[in-house]
């Protein structure tokens, strides 16, 4: 089974509905639609979709041979929002973990296969002194205190998505000059450590130890084609999974967002 998680960063420009730019060329192709062709995932999770679901073209809501699911900003259109293109059906799809403050905003969408529940989700931004930043740390705690109730009671998960935060200095190309910058400060990074204290993988870490790699780059300054990069998008799962885990790894090749895709391969 492949799953991938993506920050597309607008579901209607990489799917080719709205033009997209790069540096000076503007294109409108299916990006989408075409990586899931090439790749052929089982299930693909995005964030950032930035559109409600009629906002879509019906023909370029879900591609051939898959169920799409979405979940979408109540309070803002046009922000954050999370979909799901699986081949299998879910036996039940969940959008909300209960906490008004949080839920309306799009950002967690789960789907229970039974064998294994896994999250879909879009973390928030933290703005250093801010507001925000409250709110990313307490979304971090109601969140994964929802979904150890249900660890607690047995249950396999996966939590794939943008955690909005690189984890340890070798998740970004530069961590000495962003100590202080939000998404890689103390308050951010402890909230990943908190993941591993209770037992949870991140999976491209089992299989990749080195620096130098990463899955979101700043659309200045050629970020990208210089690999000035943060990695801040995972596959984070409960360590019961560990034996099901065959490979993990990074598609920063794949054009079409400001992230790439990250892929986690499981076999049950």
């Amino acid at each position: 089974m492949k799953i991938v998680t993506w920050n597309i960063n607008g579901y209607r420009s990489i799917s080719g509905q709205n033009p997209s730019k790069r540096y000076d060329k503007v294109t409108k192709e299916n990006k989408l639609f075409e990586y899931v062709e090439n790749e052929k995932p089982d299930i693909l999770m995005m964030q950032e979709t930035k559109a409600n679901e009629d906002q879509i073209n019906e023909e370029l809501r879900c591609p051939p041979g898959y169920h799409a699911y979405y979940h979408s900003c109540e309070v803002k259109k046009g922000y954050s929002g999370t979909a799901i293109f699986t081949k299998e059906e879910p036996k039940e799809i969940i959008r909300k973990f209960g906490i008004d403050r949080f839920d309306g905003e799009g950002r967690v969408l789960g789907a229970d296969f039974g064998e294994f529940i896994i999250f879909n989700v879009y973390f928030p931004k933290g703005y250093a002194d801010s507001e925000r930043l409250t709110f990313k740390l307490d979304f971090y705690d109601e969140f994964f205190d929802y979904v150890e109730k249900l660890r607690s009671g047995g249950r396999k998960i996966i939590v794939s998505g943008d955690y909005n935060t690189a984890h340890n200095e070798i998740d970004l190309a530069r961590p000495k000059q962003n100590t202080g910058t939000s998404g890689f400060m103390p308050e951010e990074r402890v909230k990943l450590d908190e993941l591993q204290s209770r037992g949870w993988v991140d999976a491209f870490r089992k299989f990749e130890k080195e620096n130098g790699h990463y899955t979101w780059w700043s659309q200045r300054g050629r970020a990208r084609e210089n690999n000035v990069g943060w990695r801040i998008d995972y596959h984070w799962l409960t360590e019961d999974l560990l034996p099901n885990l065959k490979n993990a790894y990074q598609q920063p090749e794949q054009t079409g967002s400001d992230h790439c895709p990250v892929v986690a391969e499981m076999e049950f």
